[in-house]
């Protein structure tokens, strides 16, 4: 028996077993439920999270041999031929290679024939938006009105590109890409049925290199079993993808937040030579400190539900979070994304790497404004009564407060920090 790879096998069956898309199942099962389906649907999101698997199940839940049902039995032939390709009733077109006016017509041609077998005549139309003007203009009429038994079911990863007239005529659901938490534990639990040993830093960095494509999770995980049997630890996925550990990552967080810029330079060294995707370490540090601003700026209870991090990684911003305050986390990241930018058309990203991480790390440590004032008014309120001005002064602007005799007291408290007063 030929090897099926595990992205095909594992692909969802059930409305159930689609991961982080219950908004979409929802709806789509209360719609069979309440006999209110409509003509046509169009499903947009990124690649690999589900938008043809559900077009599928959506087809198969339409047909089965019970149904219209939320819950095909997969059992009856109407079920096994639209979940192998074959059903005469379901047609999957490539809307790449099909993108013609002469492919739309003999697609309204197609629309008129009654189904053969099941309730329903169901177009699956993938990556929609490769069609071509002229071929969406030639298919509004159909889509607009066509016959009881058609259902049109579209799928595009770039939604922005489809005709407004097309979109207005379907029900659009906007699918989202899958935490890093849910795509862990899936491929806990595949990994358990397959009889894969691996551990959970292994699982999070499959979980990250994927980028909340549950698809390339699994073409990942199978990849790796290639390279490494059914044992696998982190550093046979690092190795394989060129990632960065978690807890690498986390480190050099911690020396850039300390303004340790020796033992930063050092660890972009080793990552450098060690042959890891710098450009890709970039993105995954300004995701670590965009994590921490969160934190440190609505709490960890709430920072556990809104963040998409795992218990291991909500550790580490505990710790990091009294490092450096909000202010000084949203300049780091503001140098991050510029960072970011500048690296898509240099040729030396170690070099320019290099440079915008001292800029943050500088800006890690260097005292604000905000921190002289506050302090400022932490020594007035210490002074003597006596020593209070009879009036209440005017409110100072950032410049005066630096004019301010009382700022070389304060300049004490900060050891001979450089001191950046922003306009």
């Amino acid at each position: 028996m030929a090897y099926e790879v595990l992205a095909r096998k594992w692909r969802p069956k059930q409305f159930e077993d689609v991961v982080g898309q219950d908004h979409v199942t929802r709806t789509l099962r209360n719609a069979i439920e309440s006999s209110r389906i409509a003509h046509a649907y169009l499903f947009v999101g990124p690649r690999g999270i589900g938008k043809t698997t559900l077009a599928r199940i959506f087809a198969k839940a339409l047909n089965c041999a019970k149904g219209p049902t939320s819950t095909p039995c997969d059992a009856c032939d109407l079920c096994r031929e639209v979940a192998a390709g074959n059903s005469f009733d379901v047609l999957e077109i490539d809307g790449a290679s099909n993108n013609g006016v002469d492919q739309v017509r003999d697609l309204r041609d197609a629309v008129q024939f009654a189904p053969v077998r099941g309730k329903y005549k169901i177009f699956i139309i993938d990556e929609v938006h490769m069609l071509s003007t002229a071929a969406f203009n030639a298919l509004l009429k159909t889509l607009e009105e066509p016959p009881p038994h058609v259902k049109f079911i579209f799928a595009t990863t770039e939604g922005d590109k489809i005709l407004p007239t097309i979109i207005s005529r379907c029900q659009r659901f906007d699918l989202r890409r899958i935490s890093t938490a849910m795509i862990v534990e899936r491929l806990r639990h595949i990994c358990t049925v397959e009889k894969i040993t691996i551990d959970n830093d292994a699982l999070l960095a499959v979980a990250r290199g994927a980028e909340g494509s549950m698809r390339d999770a699994l073409s990942a995980l199978d990849q790796l079993v290639s390279f490494k049997g059914d044992t696998l630890t982190e550093e046979d996925v690092l190795a394989v993808f060129g990632l960065v550990s978690r807890k690498s990552l986390e480190a050099l967080a911690g020396h850039l937040l300390k303004g340790e810029m020796g033992e930063m330079l050092k660890l972009v060294e080793a990552f450098d030579s060690a042959g890891k995707n710098l450009r890709r370490l970039t993105v995954e540090l300004l995701a670590h400190f965009r994590n921490l601003l969160i934190y440190e700026s609505i709490g960890p209870e709430a920072a556990a539900v809104a963040l998409d991090a795992t218990p291991e990684q909500l550790r580490a911003l505990q710790a990091q979070a009294a490092l450096a305050d909000p202010p000084r986390l949203l300049r780091v990241a503001e140098q991050l994304v510029a960072a970011e930018e500048g690296l898509r058309h240099t040729l030396s990203v170690r070099t320019r790497l290099e440079i915008a991480l001292l800029r943050c790390a500088r800006a890690a440590t260097v005292v604000t404004v905000e921190e002289i004032v506050r302090r400022l008014n932490a020594l007035r309120q210490a002074e003597p009564a006596s020593a209070a001005p009879a009036a209440v002064a005017a409110p100072r602007t950032a410049r005066s407060v630096m004019d301010d005799p009382i700022v070389k007291r304060a300049m004490e408290l900060f050891d001979g920090k450089v001191v950046e007063v922003e306009e």
